[in-house]
């Protein structure tokens, strides 16, 4: 059940940066936390929110016995992708 939730999310999430890209493209899409002080705080939210998450990640994996550095930079690089495949992955046996 939680592996189809995530599937759902990471579809469901996937599709609608597809349709942000293809209608904004990816410099539209930076470029919208300048638009407003409304879209800047959502912006500043979602990086405070997803440092937390990057803290997260680097402790949760470390007590695992991974590496915790490619689920940082896949954060970093693609926002909420990075956390929802490392949510997906993090129980399976491949890679310790």
């Amino acid at each position: 059940m939680k592996q189809a939730l995530l599937i759902a999310t990471l579809a469901g999430f996937g599709a609608l940066t597809a349709a942000a890209l293809w209608q904004h493209g990816f410099l539209g899409i930076l470029a919208s936390p300048l638009q407003s002080l409304a879209a800047g705080q959502i912006f500043a939210d979602l990086v405070i929110a997803l440092t937390l998450v990057m803290v997260w990640i680097w402790n949760d994996a470390r007590a695992r016995g991974r590496v915790a550095w490619p689920w940082v930079v896949a954060t970093l690089a693609f926002g909420s992708f990075g956390p929802l495949l490392y949510l997906l992955v993090r129980d399976a046996k491949f890679g310790r």
